[in-house]
């Protein structure tokens, strides 16, 4: 079934000299992929992977393109232009992307970028973006592990830390103290459930916490060892700051996998530094 807002996989019908008509199905019959978009090659009966949207005259249509968000998903973007309909974000398509004034959390300024939740309005099917966000999430039951990985979208910076969007359904927040590198609005990147409070919140890790975290410091280091010939002008007596850049981790941590090397006669902790004892190699 043909999904607006999403890339679909329609079969070429046929060819004219403004494009070629892709079969939308049943709802929505043949669907104009206009000439620019085109491929170099191809055969009627092929195979094409398309984003399906509607033009500024209303009509389906189909692009090659590939805009920065579809239906569902949250992205930072710019605002291009606003009028009276709203606010038009630059989404990487010909056509941009409006933000009604009534889905605005505050006004939107020309220039601004903004998070966005981009949906499907059920009536008109036209694509349209958001910054309500709280709409569009804590909307489910959240059941999630204790140091379960999940995949996570920096929305915005608060007096605690960062408020992040887990999985594209729930808010979660990563604590400023607990975290060792700076994070911008927009950016992707996983983390791991620290804690479901009783207030419904839910805390979250940028590192898998105890013991998993350790192990998996333990091989980094020794595999940073090896290819440096066996030494590193580093030791638990490094700066912390120092300590992230070159291993994405808190001093604490560092210390924590040092001395499991150490215990395991692995390497020797010296002066300036961090030895690879031969055996290990």
């Amino acid at each position: 079934m043909l999904k607006i807002g999403k890339l679909n996989i329609l079969k070429i019908v046929k060819e004219v000299d403004f494009g070629l008509y892709l079969d939308g199905g049943e709802e929505y019959g043949e669907i104009l992929l206009p000439k620019r978009y085109v491929p170099e090659k191809f055969e009627i009966e092929d195979d094409l992977e398309v984003f399906i949207y509607k033009d500024s005259e209303d009509r389906i249509i189909a692009t090659t393109e590939t805009p920065k968000a579809m239906v569902g998903d949250f992205a930072l973007m710019e605002v291009a232009s606003v009028n009276k309909f709203g606010a038009f974000l630059e989404w990487g398509l010909q056509k941009e992307l409006l933000v009604p004034f009534r889905e605005q959390r505050k006004d939107m300024e020309q220039g601004k970028s903004y998070v966005v939740y981009v949906y499907l309005d059920d009536e008109t099917k036209r694509i349209a973006a958001s910054s309500k966000l709280n709409k569009f999430l804590d909307n489910i039951p959240a059941e999630y592990e204790s140091s379960q990985e999940v995949d996570v979208f920096i929305a915005s910076k608060s007096d605690l830390g960062y408020n992040a969007i887990i999985n594209g359904v729930h808010w979660g927040m990563l604590y400023e103290n607990e975290v060792f590198k700076p994070l911008e609005r927009g950016q992707k990147l996983k983390a791991y459930i620290k804690k479901l409070r009783d207030d419904e919140k839910i805390d979250l890790y940028l590192h898998k916490a105890g013991y998993d975290k350790v192990e998996a410091l333990t091989g980094k280091i020794l595999e940073t060892l090896k290819e440096e010939g066996g030494y590193l002008d580093i030791n638990d007596k490094t700066p912390s700051a120092i300590i992230y850049e070159v291993f994405g981790e808190s001093k604490k941590t560092f210390k924590k996998a040092l001395g499991t090397l150490y215990k395991k006669r692995l390497i020797e902790i010296e002066k300036s530094g961090i030895k690879l004892l031969d055996k290990s190699v």
